[in-house]
């Protein structure tokens, strides 16, 4: 395998910055962990997000929030549009979710984690607090093996012919909400397995598009437009093929998108839509999942596992961290 040689490339964002994103979400992690399984979702987020804010404001970087915690009359702190970083460095736009999946964390459930996604300016799609019709598979299969235009059965029939494989061995992953009551349905008509998520649309978008450790292999249903986005920018390094729908069905949810530069609502996005240029992922555990260990908390440390990526190079670091106290 050819590496990418960073003397004939010329990124647009410095890989010392791979290392400062680390420090961010850990320290979102370690602090939203002191509310893992005491039932309080708000006093998990809140602790995030204010650590997380507290640790960006450390990066040099020229930082802009696109997504976040909500609009700025909505959100006291990392709201969109916030300006974050100490202001000397590239101009970024910064995508956030500081705790995905706050019921997983409050019950002490796997996959709850802290996730950040930067990327040169312009580089992340602004997308509202909507649903987003989604759908994601791994690397390696030709452009086009699904479709958000088709149908559940013709997708998983197309994967399964893709893969060289009967449908019965077609396992696909999706959110249990009742939303998808009908979807659910379908799927289960073709003979293809099922794992339903409780919560973590992010995880579950990187666990079908890691296949070879997660058993898993196609993503289908709605969730959260913001977590597409940190999903996409997870896909533009690792691979795979995603495409995503704003689902605006009122007039509210249409003018809203209007208002943050959404000019074709029925637009199909590509990954490279959702994020496009030099990107960065990092996400560390906040609980035990499939994708990461949960923070450790040691009598003279702390440990926690993260996750760091880079779309330049297309380099996965896996890193275990100890804090000493």
């Amino acid at each position: 395998m050819k590496l990418a040689d960073p003397n004939t490339a010329s990124p647009a964002l410095h890989r010392n910055l791979t290392l400062e994103l680390v420090r961010v979400t850990e320290r979102a992690a370690i602090a939203a962990a002191d509310w893992r399984g005491k039932g309080d979702e708000k006093a998990a987020d809140h602790a995030a997000v204010e650590a997380m804010r507290t640790e960006l404001g450390n990066v040099a970087i020229d930082g802009r929030i696109v997504i976040g915690e909500g609009e700025r009359d909505e959100a006291p702190m990392l709201f969109i549009g916030e300006t974050v970083g100490s202001g000397n460095g590239p101009a970024v736009d910064i995508a956030v979710d500081p705790l995905e999946g706050t019921t997983l964390c409050a019950k002490n459930q796997p996959d709850s984690i802290c996730v950040l996604a930067m990327a040169e300016r312009g580089g992340l799609l602004n997308a509202p607090d909507v649903y987003m019709q989604k759908i994601a598979i791994g690397a390696g299969y030709p452009e086009g093996t699904v479709d958000l235009d088709m149908s559940p059965r013709e997708n998983i029939a197309s994967l399964a012919k893709a893969k060289g494989v009967p449908v019965n061995e077609i396992t696909a992953v999706m959110l249990d909400r009742p939303r998808h009551s009908a979807l659910l349905e379908e799927l289960r008509s073709t003979g293809c397995a099922i794992k339903l998520l409780s919560d973590g649309d992010i995880a579950g978008i990187i666990h079908a598009v890691n296949t070879d450790e997660t058993g898993i292999d196609i993503y289908l249903g709605s969730g959260g437009a913001p977590e597409g986005v940190l999903a996409a920018a997870a896909l533009r390094c690792i691979g795979g093929q995603m495409q995503g729908r704003l689902m605006l069905d009122n007039d509210d949810k249409r003018e809203r998108a209007r208002r943050m530069g959404i000019t074709e609502p029925n637009r199909k996005y590509r990954t490279e839509d959702l994020a496009s240029g030099d990107v960065l992922f990092a996400a560390t555990g906040v609980t035990d999942g499939f994708l990461l260990d949960g923070v450790r908390f040691r009598k003279n440390d702390v440990r926690t596992s993260t996750v760091v990526m880079r779309s330049w190079s297309h380099t996965v670091r896996w890193i275990a961290a100890e804090h000493h106290r």
